[in-house]
């Protein structure tokens, strides 16, 4: 078993609000999505909330950017999830519910086992790479970082602000 984990944030703009018949395709399957992530090999963690997932989540002042947020045991087993399940339907379907995004809409980086990083974080890291292209701090499939020990265990995570729902 690895030390770290990868923490994934992906964000999408939805073409119309969730309660919107636009939206009635990608909602309809979010109970069977997330479903199949938790039943996933190498699954740790989601964000969700009670209702068991993070949708009305809205980091962003922009109320149509959807937040999605996971840690999983390695890049392998959250890329078979990613293309190799159900979820891939929905990615070939994403233009029917989400706009084409024009800047970075998904990171990666490690972290610790037993550490949940909270959203202040997730859009952080976003806000890096979009900043700052692919670096340990965070990278995406096509620019892949492995776990550099010494960046990690140096690596201050006080200055990240915790998640309440990382408890979910």
């Amino acid at each position: 078993m690895s030390k770290y984990h990868i923490a994934q944030v992906n964000i999408g703009r939805m073409r119309a609000a969730l309660e919107d018949p636009i939206m009635a395709g990608f909602v309809e399957r979010l109970d069977e999505i997330n479903a199949i992530a938790d039943r996933s090999a190498g699954f740790v963690w989601r964000l969700q909330n009670e209702g068991g997932n993070a949708t009305y989540l809205r980091p962003y002042d922009d109320e149509r950017i959807l937040f999605n947020f996971s840690l999983w045991e390695s890049v392998e087993s959250l890329r078979a999830y990613v293309y190799k399940s159900a979820h891939a339907e929905l990615l070939r379907q994403r233009r029917d519910w989400f706009e084409q995004f024009s800047g970075v809409f998904m990171a990666l980086w490690w972290v610790p086992f037993g550490y949940v990083p909270g959203v202040d974080e997730a859009k952080k890291r976003l806000a890096h790479l979009e900043e700052h292209g692919p670096s340990q701090f965070a990278f995406n499939f096509k620019n892949l970082f492995p776990p550099d020990e010494h960046f990690i265990e140096t690596f201050d995570w006080s200055i990240f602000k915790p998640c309440p729902l990382s408890a979910g």
